[in-house]
């Protein structure tokens, strides 16, 4: 049973419980209290954004507020809101979570716009074929399906669990038919050929770690972020996999953390993969979607 946490909530309107969850969560330096408020005052009651305005004034239950309390400790102790409520919009698709995932960020969206830009470009008149190398929750690769009828993917992944939650989300989204999952480091179990392949590698570098924000650092799983000392090693492992195993005009695409774009682009060069474009940029203009094609012989 989920212990009872004292909280303020306890009389109040809907409304007026939104309030005071902003506020608490701005008082504690929350740069998104606004946002996290309202996703974990609806996740609490059940209630949709149009419903809890239509249910402003209703007054909240004990039951009701005790939750409310709860998710406001666990928020304002660090936890990311993904981890709170177990699931993460990415690519404007539900995915479940589990502690072997990386929570999907909107800097990883990044990836999907630039595989979707290549494959377009690319026209492959068979069925294409993805695969996504560390797929953790299956965000990026499942993202890739659902907005490429008939294309198959296969995700792999070192850890079992992350590989359950990814079959979990497929099923979920109606894609399982069209993709499967592998244990596996980078692409060792996998023959190709592939049309597409795209990863979100560890790229952190180990003394780096300790660093990072209180929620990625204490929440996400540490063999998802790190990158070894300079923060390479996955890249160098999984570039030369790559492009053995990709289709003639097939693509790479990579997640490149702030300041590495350059330096994998050189490692793409080196195993014969030719880097036709920029680096595609986040919102925060970080060169993030790093990307190359295997030329035709």
């Amino acid at each position: 049973m989920t212990p009872r946490v004292s909280d303020p909530f306890t009389g109040q309107s809907i409304e007026s419980a939104r309030r005071t969850l902003a506020a608490r969560l701005r008082s504690a330096q929350l740069e998104e209290a606004e946002l996290d408020a309202r996703i974990l005052l609806g996740a609490a009651l059940g209630l949709d954004l149009t419903g809890l305005i239509a249910q402003a004034a209703r007054l909240l239950t004990e039951a009701e507020a005790s939750r409310i309390a709860q998710h406001a400790q666990r928020r304002i102790a660090g936890e990311p809101v993904g981890r709170i409520l177990g699931t993460r919009e990415f690519w404007g698709l539900p995915f479940r979570l589990s502690d072997a995932t990386l929570v999907p960020r909107p800097d990883t969206e990044t990836v999907v716009e630039r595989a979707l830009e290549l494959f377009r470009e690319q026209k492959a008149t068979q069925q294409p074929r993805i695969a996504d190398i560390g797929t953790g929750s299956g965000a990026i690769l499942l993202a890739l399906l659902h907005d490429i009828p008939g294309a198959f993917g296969v995700g792999t992944d070192l850890s079992l669990n992350a590989l359950e939650t990814a079959r979990g989300n497929a099923v979920t989204l109606g894609l399982a038919d069209r993709s499967a999952f592998v244990a596996c480091s980078y692409l060792a179990a996998l023959r190709g050929p592939f049309d597409l392949i795209v990863s979100n590698p560890p790229y952190i570098p180990s003394a780096e770690i300790p660093k990072l924000s209180l929620e990625v650092r204490e929440h996400d799983p540490h063999l998802a972020l790190d990158g070894g000392n300079d923060g390479y090693d996955a890249y160098r492992a999984l570039i030369p996999q790559a492009a053995e195993r990709l289709a003639p005009g097939g693509a790479l695409i990579v997640e490149a953390g702030q300041g590495q774009a350059r330096n994998i682009e050189t490692l793409l060069t080196a195993a014969a993969l030719v880097v036709d474009r920029p680096p595609k940029a986040d919102l925060a203009g970080i060169p993030r979607a790093v990307s190359a094609r295997k030329m035709p012989p």
